[in-house]
């Protein structure tokens, strides 16, 4: 079974989208804050967050700390002779409270839509302090607090909020937090529920006592009651989220813990704002985890950021991607930094078209991305570690049936020519093996990484294989990324090079769209979708043509 585990999500939906389309597997857990603001505009909030603030501190100095903020608003506007100042602000929270209720609602029905388009894996959520009880919302089918699902042997269970009081959020529809660190174990709500449910894998917001629970000048925060639980149960997993600059890997009495820091952007304090896109891939047979690896998401591209991995009762780390780890633990933003580049109009329009035919994917289209995957992690244990693949066609667009084949380039570094390199051979009779009997493949292209990075580093414009590397880079769907983001990296730090390449190569790619076989790919991609019921919008239907059948002479559209 692989797992996916994210956290504190705070309504990177684009995000999520992306992930479930570019990152397989059997299940997906998102731990809580799935929401950023429970309004549209940044205005609104700032407004609601200015009153409910104010409010706090009225029912502080007037001693009503029983009554939640909403009721204590109630009960100010139905009292007698209350100053026409405190009745209009009154007022307007309670408009704000409504409003706020109906957006997070809408909120929660967009993210369902998301998940819902993933059809072959189950998807489960637990809310976090920004979030209401989910079971009142679009999610509840999802919905792991206080509840329990099995799937592939292990036992799924979850408890959401955290022991915090979360501004700007409705006091009334944040999800109740009943274990706190004031709470004993027999009034704890969560500790009961996990007495009663002994999950394998345990799901929380807020982490465990004395486990990535750590917050700068002010010590741990985590829950006594989780952590008693997991050290005296046989409790696999624990994942949390919650303090997102204690993220990490950690064991303690044989569970395994988890955060791995925010998933969706978060503004800090001094008003900058702290990039996301973290997440963990964990492989687990049976009750046994074989390997752990911490990945970042950045627009469509997923790196590779650490491995973990056990060997004689002991694990280790091996660090994959060094600029992003270093940049993470020094609470840095590194891609955030990096200079966005924009392709070429052809490609932009490609990719556009590519994005949308994604959303329908197929079940076929992940059993083939993972095979190749499985080839991949054979041939870095057999031969070496810089193999990846670029696919194209039918998988690329995720539109892959039963007897399509698999179009692919495949990346490897050599020190000699390509067609007699040792590495090159070996990899192509690997994936022989693994793919003999299971799908028909073509390997279209194969590309020395050596030599790409040589011709970048000098800026060298006319290298043949540098020009096919950022049109496959640009087009296709990466297999072990890992061995291909160092280059990639080092073409994006110079965008002008990039975009000078893709111009480069313009007339190449016009050669290819005009082909009979490209037209009728496109052709076949509509009928599979009409296959199922789903007729191509116009507007993808306009852009299908503007990419197959412009005039050389008019320009292509920038957006």
């Amino acid at each position: 079974m692989r797992l996916i585990y994210l956290a504190d999500i705070h309504g990177a939906f684009e995000r999520v989208k992306t992930l479930l389309s570019e990152a397989f597997a059997d299940v997906y857990v998102m731990a809580g804050d799935l929401i950023d603001i429970p309004f549209y505009n940044m205005n609104t909030a700032v407004n609601y967050h200015e009153l409910q603030s104010y409010f706090h501190g009225l029912r502080l100095k007037m001693n009503r700390e029983v009554l939640g903020i909403e009721d204590f608003v109630e009960e100010l506007l139905n009292s007698p002779d209350m100053p026409e100042e405190i009745v209009e602000k009154a007022t307007r929270y309670q408009q704000y409270t409504i409003r706020a209720r109906r957006v997070l609602h809408q909120k929660y029905q967009v993210l369902e839509d998301i998940l819902s388009t993933k059809l072959y894996s189950e998807v489960f959520c637990i809310p976090g302090n920004y979030d209401m009880d989910l079971k009142y919302t679009a999610l509840h089918r999802r919905n792991l607090h206080l509840r329990c699902h099995e799937v592939h042997g292990l036992k799924f269970a979850g408890y959401g909020g955290a022991d915090i009081w979360t501004p700007g959020v409705p006091e009334r529809y944040i999800v109740p937090y009943r274990a706190g660190s004031g709470v004993n174990y027999k009034d704890n709500e969560m500790y009961r529920f996990f007495q009663t449910a002994k999950p394998d894998i345990i799901v929380t917001h807020q982490p465990a006592h004395g486990i990535h629970d750590r917050i700068t000048q002010f010590g741990t925060s985590g829950s006594p009651s989780l952590r008693h639980f997991c050290d005296n149960n046989p409790v696999l997993l624990c994942l949390t989220g919650h303090i997102h600059m204690d993220w990490g890997f950690q064991i303690a009495e044989n569970t395994f813990y988890l955060n791995p820091s925010n998933f969706g952007e978060v503004t800090l304090l001094t008003g900058g704002v702290f990039e996301g896109g973290f997440f963990y891939s964990l492989d687990i047979e049976g009750r046994e985890i074989k390997k752990i690896t911490f990945k970042k998401i950045v627009d469509d591209r997923i790196y590779d950021i650490a491995d973990y991995a056990g060997s004689n009762g002991a694990w280790e780390e091996k660090i994959i991607d060094r600029e992003r780890y270093n940049a993470l633990k020094l609470n840095e933003n590194f891609d955030a930094n990096i200079q966005k580049y924009s392709h070429i109009p052809e490609i932009e329009l490609y990719n556009e078209i590519k994005r949308f035919f994604r959303t329908f994917q197929t079940e076929e289209t992940e059993k083939r991305l993972d095979k190749l995957e499985q080839a991949a992690r054979v041939i870095e244990e057999r031969v070496h570690d810089n193999i990846g693949m670029d696919v194209i066609g039918s998988v690329n667009m995720g539109l892959c049936e039963e007897t399509s084949d698999i179009d692919f380039v495949l990346y490897v570094r050599c020190d000699s020519d390509i067609d007699s390199c040792e590495q090159s051979l070996s990899a192509k009779q690997f994936i022989k093996e693994a793919l003999r009997g299971k799908y028909d493949f073509q390997i279209m292209d194969t590309i020395n990484l050596n030599v790409v990075e040589k011709s970048i580093r000098e800026r060298n414009y006319d290298c043949e294989m540098t020009q096919l590397f950022v049109v496959y880079r640009a087009l296709g769907r990466p297999i072990n990324y890992r061995a291909i983001a160092p280059i990639e990296d080092l073409l994006n730090q110079d965008p002008e090079f990039r975009t000078e390449i893709e111009g480069s190569v313009r007339s190449y790619l016009r050669i290819l769209i005009n082909t009979s076989q490209h037209t009728r790919s496109f052709e076949k991609y509509e009928a599979r979708l009409k296959s199922l019921g789903i007729k191509l919008p116009e507007t993808i239907q306009s852009k299908i043509k503007t990419y197959l059948y412009r005039d050389d002479r008019s320009p292509l559209p920038n957006n």
